[in-house]
């Protein structure tokens, strides 16, 4: 079977409407369904896990907090990070749970790479580090053997709201971002090289850009 992947470019989108619309895909969808990636910011929000405890949340401030059901702690999402949600039948690829971790930090090391930055993961703390900075964040959630929820890779943003967390749950941590690292950069060139990486690390023989929203969705 030749396995084939649905990538949506969907613009800013408010988090709630992205992650209800996650859920309804997740709940609806069956053996026949197609898997997809959307590609997509946020206005600023922080997002707490279901493990997510209140002391790592420090001083919000304005920035609305909202409670969801994937993993891992809070982070913070806004203009200028590329946000990349995986709408994958897991069962279906072949791959476990911590494979697909593994497969999307690799995705996101490569993607570094084509700009002349060395990246890596780390076993104990999920997501993708530059010199000891985080870069990028992953959750997820495994619903039926289907991912929803995914990744977000800091672009060209405002890093300011990460020092009212505790980002990830771990006090202190360092954030660092693409236009930090190499100056200005198009986030609509970024999320092109990302979607490739991702089609490539997570197995795909084929990719199709979706026209449309995710109206149908909500």
């Amino acid at each position: 079977m030749t396995l084939e992947v649905g990538v949506r470019e969907l613009g800013q989108i408010e988090y709630r409407t992205a992650w209800q619309a996650m859920q309804h895909f997740t709940n609806t969808r069956d053996a026949d369904s197609g898997d997809e990636i959307w590609l997509l910011q946020h206005p600023p929000v922080f997002t707490q896990g279901q493990a997510g405890k209140a002391e790592h949340l420090l001083f919000p401030g304005e920035i609305p907090v909202v409670q969801v059901d994937r993993g891992g702690q809070v982070t913070y999402h806004g203009p200028g990070q590329l946000v990349g949600y995986l709408l994958l039948d897991v069962r279906r690829l072949g791959i476990g749970v911590r494979e697909l971790v593994s497969r999307i930090e690799q995705s996101l090391i490569d993607l570094l790479a084509s700009y002349g930055i060395e990246a890596a993961a780390k076993a104990d703390a999920p997501g993708v580090y530059v010199n000891g900075a985080k870069i990028a964040s992953l959750g997820l959630r495994i619903r039926n053997g289907r991912s929803f929820h995914g990744l977000a890779l800091n672009v060209d943003m405002d890093l300011e709201p990460f020092r009212r967390i505790n980002p990830c749950g771990y006090a202190g941590l360092p954030m660092t971002q693409l236009r930090d690292l190499i100056g200005p950069i198009n986030i609509s060139e970024v999320a092109d090289r990302l979607r490739g990486h991702l089609v490539r690390q997570l197995g795909y023989a084929q990719q199709k850009t979706l026209a449309g929203g995710i109206e149908a969705y909500e």
